[in-house]
């Protein structure tokens, strides 16, 4: 069972800089309540793996990578595995390009070692000195970090997005639009137009997306290939690493435990 934690976000938030970096190492399958920070967040992963949803959709965070989550939006964390989560707090209209909007980033070996700098500065840094360079580098870093689709979008439209939610909570669930059509009482060419207006793709495509991408908290958690496979939809362990391998550039067996 997931086990509720509170990071008490007021030390990242309450520091007279405009940037604060907090380490959090919690137990394994930690799982964070829905929650606001007035602060704008990058949440990296050091190790493990995180699912942090929104309205707007779930954004999968493998080690080596990181999640930008603007300030005032509420969202929610679960972890898989034992992570060891590093976050960047950043007091709005600090830098414009950080974004309005979640995304995934990879956290490169630049920026990385500067977060774990950044851990041990105090969070009463002195302006203007070296403490603040490694803060501006930090920003510099995450601004022009390339962003990477992991993510699951969801859709606005509350009836299907009580369906997408279902799919995202138990991935194993059959979903064909002809069905998903009937439940909604609509034709299936009106579905199909409405889920890619939403979600921004197609209906098959959001489909492979979500079920890859929810498997990479299962695996950090332990669970076999096969196991994953067959809980996630697909016939056979192959053919799931065969879209693992298409969609994500290598095999699962190492995706996880890639460096950033």
């Amino acid at each position: 069972m997931d086990k509720a934690i509170n990071l008490r976000p007021e030390q990242g938030e309450s520091t007279p800089r405009a940037v604060a970096v907090l380490a959090t190492d919690p137990a394994g399958d930690a799982f964070i309540p829905p929650h606001t920070h007035r602060r704008g967040q990058l949440i990296h992963a050091i190790s493990g793996v995180m699912l942090v949803s929104a309205a707007a959709g779930s954004w999968v965070v493998p080690t080596g990578r990181g999640v930008w989550v603007p300030g005032g939006m509420e969202h929610e964390i679960r972890m898989a595995g034992e992570v060891r989560m590093r976050t960047v707090f950043v007091e709005p209209g600090t830098r414009a390009d950080l974004g309005s909007e979640c995304r995934v980033i990879h956290v490169g070996a630049l920026l990385r070692e500067l977060i774990v700098t950044a851990v041990s500065l105090p969070l009463d840094y002195a302006p203007g000195g070296r403490d603040e360079r490694v803060m501006e580098l930090i920003l510099d870093e995450i601004e022009a970090a390339p962003a990477l689709s992991l993510h699951v979008p969801m859709p606005r439209h509350a009836r299907l997005a009580a369906l997408c939610e279902e799919l995202v909570r138990d991935p194993s669930l059959p979903a064909a639009l002809d069905d998903w059509a009937q439940r909604l009482h609509m034709n299936t060419r009106t579905l199909a137009r409405l889920f890619q207006r939403e979600t921004g793709m197609n209906f098959g495509a959001w489909c492979r997306q979500a079920r890859l991408l929810l498997s990479l908290p299962r695996l950090a958690a332990g669970a076999s290939i096969l196991e994953v496979a067959l809980a996630h939809g697909y016939e056979s362990p192959s053919a799931f690493t065969a879209m693992f391998r298409r969609t994500l550039g290598v095999p699962p067996s190492q995706y996880l435990h890639r460096p950033g």
